[in-house]
């Protein structure tokens, strides 16, 4: 179970989670990736942390972000969330932040 809410995630320590990545531009299309576009996650224990927990680079190809078992297997469920953001880092050099949020991890039950 993944719940996305105003770039609040929450999902179930020890799932499998797909989000889709939606990039707008400032005319308010959608952002379609260009060849040579990188665009990342990465997710901290908090914004002072020097220690990324998760790192990825998403497909341009349908912008998802998948998170394996493994890895939110490892998240610790805390009262604090953990932060992130998605950046995007073009083909010309322009870097964007486009999105940033909050994770919650709930426990698992099985």
């Amino acid at each position: 179970m993944v719940t996305v809410v105003n770039n609040t995630i929450t999902l179930v320590r020890g799932d499998t989670v797909e989000i889709p990545i939606t990039i707008k531009t400032r005319g308010g299309d959608a952002y379609i990736p260009s060849e040579g576009d990188v665009i990342r996650f990465a997710l901290k224990e908090n914004y002072d942390s020097e220690n990324v927990l998760i790192k990825k680079v998403l497909p341009n190809d349908g912008l998802i972000l998948r998170l394996e078992s493994c890895e939110t297997k490892d998240l610790a469920v805390r009262k604090k969330p953990y932060v992130y953001d998605v950046e995007l880092t073009a083909a010309n050099g322009y870097v964007d932040t486009v999105v940033r949020g909050v994770v919650n991890v709930l426990e698992e039950v099985c």
